[in-house]
Formats: structure tokens, C-alpha cells, sequence
């Protein structure tokens, strides 16, 4: 991984920033001392937070951005902001100085301005946003998260092409497995655009690899490693099941401090239930992509402390490192046999999460 590219850095966004992004870029180079940043935000308040740490000083360029994207401002206000720290970090990866961008700020944004300043890879119809989360089998990959909320038989297809690297990328599957989220797993169930995607992908060069149709249970159960579906069920299948995580973590915590036996209970078990909060920490998970565009994008979740943020950061030098992109375009060449058949687009909406 030597002569890694840069990665560019919304060092404004989020809830605690600049602090935590300096704090999680100091982490991130813990695993990957090679890693180098372009610095986006108030050169005054992040130089003083570098002036702590001589190993990130040396690592990340200091890029000066008068301009902060709020979490309250709307997309179409955000591209006004052309001296914003997200919109010069974005624009770095378009003039090439960067190879990725990482920002924990305004979702919505991020989306808007992505799309409009990188573009979309040639060949992909539009970009989704992909995440991992845990399963009885290890990890699961989901797309899209809420980029589109309808989609289109060759949208689904994409997705599933996309999903199929990241997997293999981030975590290091060589043969994913891939499931179309549907209401039933029988081949008749669902609506139209469903069973379309479906009998495209039997057809395709990733036949082998595609599950077929999968329901809600199959996300936790670890039924496939890649759920694909659109933007609106996937953003409320994410919602739902991070309220489940935290109503299993309160319940725990009510549960071992409700009586004397009970906190003698969690003395007993406590090896056992530091392993299982570690293996649910929403920040092993953070970092959201957004994928098919010409450009590696993570989203870290504004309300992320320093680890999470550095998950983030790991997770684009991963993409970056691995030629992400250049595995999405050998992908897509494999269907172009099979896309041609797809039927016409659907209406087009597209929403943050």
C-alpha cells in the first residue's frame, strides 16, 4: 500500500467536530501509518488540534475552508456554499488530488454534492449507499440505505454488482453471497421490478453467487453476506434495526442492575457481555459508502466519536487501496449481455437518511 493517495478529509463535519476527526484521523494511522490526509476546514482551530499530534502533522495537509455546512441546511442550499469544508473536500477527489473523501457532516449534502461534482461511474444509472451490519454469521453488507427510494430493475442489478465488491474489499469475502429483499422468498412473490432483477441476476456472470429473494429476518440471521433492495426499504430495514441494538442494550443494562443478584449475575457473565457490546458497537459498523461514483465516498455518522471515525477513515483507504472503482467497471463489463434486456427506468426520487 505504499504511495497511497490522499484521502480528503470534511474536517468541519459532525457533531463534535473538528476534535473528533483529528482524534479519529490520529487512530486511523495507527493501522495505516502510510495513510495521507487533505485536511478540509478552519485552518486556526484545526492547526491548533494538529500542533498535539507530530505523526497526523506530518500525515495530513492543511487545506483552509471558510465555510461550514450546517446539519439543518437543505442540499439545494449546500451547493451555494462553494467555500464549504464537505464541497473543497469533494471537489479535491474531482481534480484528482484525492483519491476518496470522508465526512461525518449534513447526509443530504454529501448526497447532492457527490453526485453533482464527482458524477456517477460510466455505466451506472445512480450511485447507492451501502453499510455493514452485524449478523449471526459475522457481518452483512446493505445497499441501497436510502439514496433512492424507487429503483428500477437495472438499479437493482447495479446494486447488486456493487455490493458484490464491497463485500469482498471491506470484508474480505471472495465469494459473497447476494439476496434480493423481497416480502417472501418465493420466486412469485414480490412486485414486478423484483422478480425482473431476479431472473436478470440468474442470468449473469454473478449467477452462482445470487441467493434469490430473502425477508427482514434473513438481514440478522446472516442468510446472505449482500442484501439488495431500494433506498426506501433499506433506510427503514437500517432505522429499525439500530432501535433494535439500543432497546437490546437498555434492556441489558436494566436487567443487570435491577437487584443484588443480579449485578452478582453480570460479575459472572461480564467477559462474555464485554465481548458481546464490543461485537454490537455501532462503531465498528460506521461508515457509510456511497458507491458508483468516480470517487470513494464515506459517510460517518455525525454523532460518532473518535473510534468511529477512524472506522470510517479505514474503510476508504480499504476502497481506495483496492482499487475499488476499477473492480466496479471489470463488474458491470461482465452484465452488459444481460442489462441491455432490463425494462424502462421507473420515476426517479432521491432522499437522505
Amino acid at each position: 500500500m505504499s504511495g497511497l493517495p490522499y484521502i480528503a478529509i470534511d474536517g468541519m463535519g459532525g457533531d463534535d467536530a473538528p476534535a473528533i476527526v483529528v482524534d479519529g484521523l490520529e487512530l486511523a494511522l495507527e493501522h495505516h501509518p502510510e495513510a495521507r490526509f487533505l485536511l478540509f476546514g478552519d485552518e486556526q482551530r484545526l492547526a491548533a488540534l494538529l500542533a498535539r499530534t507530530r505523526r497526523l502533522r506530518e500525515a495530513a495537509r492543511l487545506c483552509h475552508a471558510p465555510e461550514v455546512i450546517g446539519g439543518d441546511v437543505k442540499p439545494t442550499a449546500a451547493l451555494r456554499l462553494r467555500g464549504a469544508s464537505m464541497r473543497l473536500a469533494i471537489e479535491a477527489v474531482a481534480a484528482g488530488e484525492a483519491a476518496g473523501v470522508v465526512s461525518a457532516g449534513n447526509t443530504g449534502a454529501l448526497m447532492a454534492l457527490a453526485k453533482i461534482v464527482l458524477k456517477t461511474l460510466p455505466g451506472i444509472d445512480r450511485p447507492a449507499m451501502a453499510g455493514i451490519a452485524p449478523s449471526a454469521k459475522g457481518e452483512v453488507v446493505m445497499l441501497d440505505l436510502g439514496a433512492n427510494i424507487a429503483c428500477d430493475c437495472r438499479n437493482l442489478v447495479e446494486f447488486a454488482v456493487m455490493g458484490d465488491v464491497f463485500a469482498r474489499i471491506v470484508l474480505g469475502l471472495p465469494k459473497p453471497t447476494i439476496g434480493l429483499l423481497n416480502v417472501g422468498s418465493e420466486e412469485q412473490k414480490g412486485d414486478e421490478i423484483r422478480r425482473q432483477a431476479a431472473d436478470v441476476l440468474r442470468a449473469s456472470p454473478i449467477a452462482s453467487q445470487f441467493h434469490g429473494f430473502v425477508e427482514g429476518h434473513d438481514i440478522a440471521a446472516g442468510t446472505t453476506d449482500v442484501i439488495v433492495t431500494d433506498g426506501f426499504s433499506g433506510n427503514i430495514a437500517l432505522k429499525t434495526g439500530e432501535g433494535a441494538l439500543h432497546l437490546v442494550g437498555s434492556l441489558l443494562r436494566e436487567i443487570f442492575t435491577s437487584s443484588l443478584s443480579a449485578k452478582l449475575g453480570y460479575l459472572l457473565a461480564r467477559a462474555s457481555l464485554e465481548r458481546l457490546r464490543e461485537w454490537l458497537d455501532p462503531r465498528r459498523y460506521n461508515g457509510a459508502v456511497m458507491l458508483g461514483l468516480n470517487g470513494v465516498v464515506v459517510k460517518s455518522h455525525g454523532g460518532t466519536d473518535a473510534k468511529g471515525f477512524a472506522h470510517a477513515v479505514e474503510v476508504a483507504i480499504d476502497m481506495v487501496a483496492n482499487r475499488f472503482n476499477d473492480q466496479i467497471r471489470d463488474g458491470l463489463a461482465g452484465m452488459v449481455a444481460v442489462l441491455p434486456d432490463v425494462s424502462p427506468q421507473s420515476p426517479r426520487r432521491a432522499a437522505s437518511s
